[in-house]
């Protein structure tokens, strides 16, 4: 019977090591780091990395369909609000896709795939642009209530 108790422990010691050596580490080389590429998390060292497609983060929030929609010339003081204000929600939007599902580093879409060797990562335009329209609705429904304008 002790034996058997034995066999049992040594068998899930071997199982947990393997489950913490699959889990692989990733960093990013000093001289190839590019912190604007960079949305959440540390190039240092990070397991689960994740990628988007900012530019469609930016072009999905309200701010740019405000530029869109008046016609707003690049050099403008209020497409610069804008623009800056739409850059403020998509990395907002990033940052918490990256704390709600685990991810631990976020880039630009191509980044991780030009550094040699690529690093492998999981696309998450989807969520963040869900993000993104979330936080439109809550204020769409805040606004019709008469609370903000």
């Amino acid at each position: 019977m002790r034996f058997s108790g034995y066999m049992i422990s040594v068998s899930c010691a071997v199982a947990l090591f393997a489950i913490s050596a699959s889990a692989a580490t990733y960093s990013i080389p000093p001289e190839k780091q590019n912190a604007r590429k960079v949305y959440y998390g540390t190039a240092a060292g990070f397991e689960k990395p994740a990628k988007v497609d900012y530019e469609s983060v930016i072009k999905a929030t309200p701010e740019y369909e405000q530029v869109k929609k008046n016609k707003l010339e690049p050099g403008t003081g209020k497409y610069w609000i804008l623009l800056s204000e739409a850059s403020d929600r998509a990395v907002h939007a990033i940052s918490e896709v990256g704390k709600e599902s685990g991810y631990d580093f976020i880039a630009a879409q191509a980044y991780l795939g030009s550094l040699e060797p690529s690093i492998p990562s999981e696309d998450i335009t989807p969520l963040v642009l869900d993000k993104v329209k979330d936080k439109d609705k809550v204020k769409e429904k805040v606004e019709s209530k008469g609370k903000i304008k």
